[in-house]
């Protein structure tokens, strides 16, 4: 085996990422996590969450992250603060040029995650968290026999209001077009849910509340210019998700969203390299399956490793 720098290279250090970094450094390989902000991603801003195992009163997004962090380390995994500029993954000697050197490794994890498409309106910030959310498999719970808004006309978001109505009173569809894009049979399921309502030809241009809630949301019909608020307890974004795959390049498999496309091992177009969590083409992105994700992705980069010449 070629000397390198590294065994492992993890790229991004959110649940995916933090927790391919334990695997690894438990099976006592070379292994290093490059993350260019700081560890957690999207959990970080997650009020609270109730899904994830082991947590019967639920946990917070910073303080869950803090515990894999610390959890990580205990392993003595390193954690470097850096950015990923390119690669090149023509040999199997991997090299990843970094802002300050380049690192050469045999395998890498890229975990960086994606992140929802924002609306670009006042009070959309503000509120995150406080009512504005992405998720509603992770906040649905919270609005129970609750106001509602969503925002979308696609698949997710018809689906996801659709989920919301176990949970809330009602729910307004907010859509640009005068007609939603989701498939036939989500529109058919949607119009015929009583709880739902579409608010055709508007966006939302402002959302407000007190100091720790959403009470309202702005819209504008894009046809008559006319400009009303509803009065919500929460709003929920479904726009579209951007995955962070742009300093990838044309160097590995994306499919046309731009998510990395991987098999089951978590193996992509190129040998040695594997993708765990949101990034990659998967059905769900919650922190369980980023975990999942990453448990088979650092023991599908073990595998390889034992394999090399």
């Amino acid at each position: 085996m070629k000397k390198v720098d590294f065994d492992l290279v993890i790229i991004g250090g959110g649940p995916a990422g933090l927790t391919a970094g334990i695997y690894a450094a438990r099976a006592r390989l070379k292994v290093i996590l490059i993350e260019k902000a700081v560890c957690g991603g999207q959990v970080t801003i997650s009020d609270w969450i109730e899904n994830y195992p082991g947590f019967p009163q639920g946990v917070s997004g910073p303080d869950l992250v803090q515990k894999m962090t610390e959890q990580a380390k205990q392993f003595d995994l390193t954690i470097e603060t850096n950015e990923v500029i390119s690669f090149d993954l023509s040999k199997q000697v991997k090299k990843i040029k970094l802002n300050d050197r380049v690192i050469t490794t045999h395998t890498i994890i890229i975990a960086t995650g994606a992140s929802p498409q924002t609306l670009g309106v006042p009070g959309e910030n503000t509120f995150l968290g406080k009512g504005v959310s992405f998720c509603a498999t992770c906040d649905g719970p919270f609005f129970r026999d609750r106001v509602i808004a969503a925002v979308g006309g696609g698949n997710t978001a018809v689906q996801e209001s659709l989920f919301l109505t176990k949970f809330a009173k009602k729910v307004y569809i907010i859509h640009r077009r005068d007609e939603l894009r989701a498939t036939k049979i989500l529109q058919e399921r949607a119009l015929a849910n009583k709880k739902i309502e579409l608010v055709w030809d508007s966006v939302v241009t402002g959302i407000g509340g007190g100091l720790t809630n959403v009470d309202h949301i702005t819209i504008k019909n894009v046809k008559t210019g006319a400009i009303k608020k509803l009065s919500v307890d929460g709003c929920f974004i479904w726009v579209g998700i951007r995955p962070a795959t742009g300093f990838l390049g044309n160097s590995i498999d994306l499919n046309e969203a731009g998510f990395v496309i991987t098999d089951s091992k978590m193996e992509t177009s190129v040998p040695g390299v594997f993708a765990a969590g949101d990034v990659r083409n998967t059905p769900l992105r919650q922190i369980a399956t980023a975990v999942g994700d990453a448990a088979i992705a650092a023991f599908s980069a073990e595998h390889y490793l034992s394999n090399i010449d």
